[in-house]
């Protein structure tokens, strides 16, 4: 009988040991109740409580929990629909409040986001919708987050993962889009054919701005040429007149001299004498008409008239 009290102590005292010893996990709580009312949040770790007073109520995970929010009809501001579902994020701040503060949390934001995504999209047209996801989602979060502070709960993210409209629309969204494709081809293709004008009309223009940059340039250089040409003429004629100049200086000069010498008159008078014979006898050549001297016999006496003018020349150069 003693064996038997024994044994039937030692099974209530480990019954009793492991009513009285909690381990908690890492990032959970345990929310525990003494005689049906709250009494304390156990913390991760070694926790000692009453048995058959104190009573595991709640078990909250404090982690960040991904939520599939259920896809939902929603009418767009032009009376569209569309189907929409999500994917909600949030984590549990206070194992308290998400104990005692809603029945069950997790539907009540399930419920608060479907309402509030078909508010944000009948504020919308269907065109909006696409391009103002990331409106839509921060909308969400901070209606969420507002209510759910009271359920102990923070909801730290709200992600569209599709926005489905009818198959009407898909199509005439996708003929859109063509239309749109196409107009978009024609622009740049028109758009390519102006500059392809432009680039022409340029082109064009600077050569033929070239060009006559070309025969100016041709112009001034046969004109400078014209120029030099015309300057290397009057030196060259200068220069020979100058030659010739100094050619029948020499001459006359040579002349005066051989005349100063013996024999020098004589010469001269024979030479006269030639050149006056020799110019009658071409005048007879040329012409039709004869220019004889009105006496052929004082041929001399034109011969010595001529000798006199020599004479009185060098008589000149020499007092001179």
């Amino acid at each position: 009988m003693m064996l038997e009290t024994m044994v039937a102590f030692l099974i209530v005292a480990i019954i009793f040991v492991v009513k009285a010893v909690k381990v908690v996990p890492q990032q959970h709580a345990w929310v525990i109740e003494r005689l049906g009312r709250f009494h304390a949040v156990l913390q991760p770790g070694l926790n000692i409580v009453i048995p058959f007073i104190d009573r595991l109520a709640y078990r909250h995970n404090l982690k960040e929990i991904p939520l599939d929010v259920p896809s939902q009809i929603c009418i767009t501001k032009d009376n569209t629909q569309l189907t929409v579902d999500g994917i909600l994020y949030f984590q549990v701040t206070d194992p308290k409040l998400a104990s005692y503060g809603s029945s069950d949390y997790i539907l009540a934001i399930t419920q608060l986001a479907q309402t509030t995504l078909r508010s944000v999209v009948g504020k919308m047209e269907l065109d909006k919708t696409f391009e103002e996801r990331d409106d839509i989602n921060r909308t969400v979060v901070a209606s969420l987050d507002e209510a759910a502070a009271n359920w102990g709960v923070k909801v730290l993210r709200y992600e569209i993962k599709d926005l489905t409209p009818p198959a009407e629309i898909l199509h005439a969204m996708q003929r859109q889009i063509t239309a749109e494709r196409e107009k978009r081809a024609l622009i740049a293709a028109s758009e390519g054919r102006k500059q392809e004008q432009i680039n022409l009309a340029t082109g064009e223009r600077e050569a033929a701005i070239q060009q006559s940059q070309g025969e100016r340039q041709a112009a001034i250089n046969q004109s400078e040429g014209d120029k030099q040409a015309a300057i290397n003429r009057a030196e060259g004629e200068a220069e020979a007149i100058r030659l010739v100049a100094h050619a029948t200086a020499d001459a006359i000069a040579s002349v005066a001299q051989t005349i100063r010498q013996p024999g020098g008159m004589e010469a001269v008078n024979l030479k006269v004498a030639e050149q006056y014979v020799s110019a009658f006898g071409n005048l007879a050549k040329t012409g039709n008409t004869l220019i004889l001297p009105g006496d052929l016999s004082n041929m001399g006496s034109l011969i010595a008239s001529a000798m006199s003018v020599v004479k009185q020349s060098q008589s000149g150069n020499t007092t001179s």
